[in-house]
């Protein structure tokens, strides 16, 4: 939305006996390996999560005072990714095929889909990943470190370190009950400039045996401005054509004759 790192995780611990400091009542310190174990059990377990092959997520979000847009994302194996956003009766679209990506945005005056830039491109093929940057990290080229435990609006958290093959830096929040992600921060190069986001994620429901988040509030870290994303629909292994996420011809390129067709 992993690698197998509950079994993974069962061979490599070596269990000793408690030190002479130690009594046998205490509780050994969790490792970043038990907390993504933990994290991707309590999302519905690892076979139910690699289980998925396609999502479509149906939602709105909030665009600016008063004005909500109705909001389509579409996910699918491998790395696929689309997203959909109607405002005023007109729909700006970006997608990652999986190698390259493209958006449309008729807000610029354009009628034609325009590839993305690599900054651009970076991102989403960061977020066509379904399962998400904790799932076999390890094999992904990412890197993953506890940073320590804490506490979000009161609530007790594990701060994980997230460095992404690529380079860019998240840090994921995982409530220290649930081990579910209830908050995440980013940072990326944007043309040159180091940018710090922050994102609230809750309102988690069972969608197909999955505990899926249905609402995302976020924006530049520090900035009381934020851009909220309410999901009012999940659908899990619908079926979703390649072509969706594929850059549509221009439409103002002449059509291509075939060889041998009369002028």
């Amino acid at each position: 939305m992993l690698r197998s790192l509950v079994l993974g995780l069962t061979a490599s611990l070596a269990l000793t006996g408690p030190s002479p400091a130690q009594t046998p009542a205490q509780t050994p310190a969790l490792t970043v390996d038990d907390i993504v174990a933990k994290n991707i059990q309590a999302r519905g377990g690892l076979e139910k999560l690699k289980a998925v092959k396609s999502i479509r997520l149906t939602g709105h979000m909030t665009v600016g005072p008063g004005t909500e847009a109705p909001m389509l994302i579409e996910m699918k194996r491998p790395d696929k990714l689309r997203l959909d956003v109607t405002i005023q009766g007109m729909t700006l679209t970006q997608a990652y095929d999986g190698k390259s990506g493209w958006q449309l945005n008729p807000f610029g005056g354009s009628k034609n889909p325009e590839p993305m830039s690599a900054e651009e491109m970076k991102d989403a093929a960061e977020q066509a990943d379904m399962d998400g940057p904790l799932v076999d990290w390890k094999a992904k080229g990412h890197k993953v470190e506890l940073v320590g435990k804490e506490k979000v609006e009161g609530t007790d958290v594990y701060k994980l370190k997230v460095t992404l093959k690529d380079g860019n830096v998240h840090y994921a929040f995982l409530d220290a009950d649930s081990y579910l992600n209830i908050k995440g921060e980013a940072k990326r190069s944007v043309r040159g400039t180091e940018v710090e986001t922050e994102q609230t994620i809750g309102d988690y429901k069972d969608v197909g045996g999955l505990m899926i988040p249905h609402s995302f509030e976020g924006g530049a870290k520090g900035k009381p401005e934020k851009q909220k994303i309410t999901v009012e629909k999940i659908e899990l292994d619908v079926p979703i054509e390649d072509a969706r996420f594929s850059m549509p011809a221009k439409k103002d390129e002449p059509a291509v004759k075939k060889p041998g067709a009369r002028r």
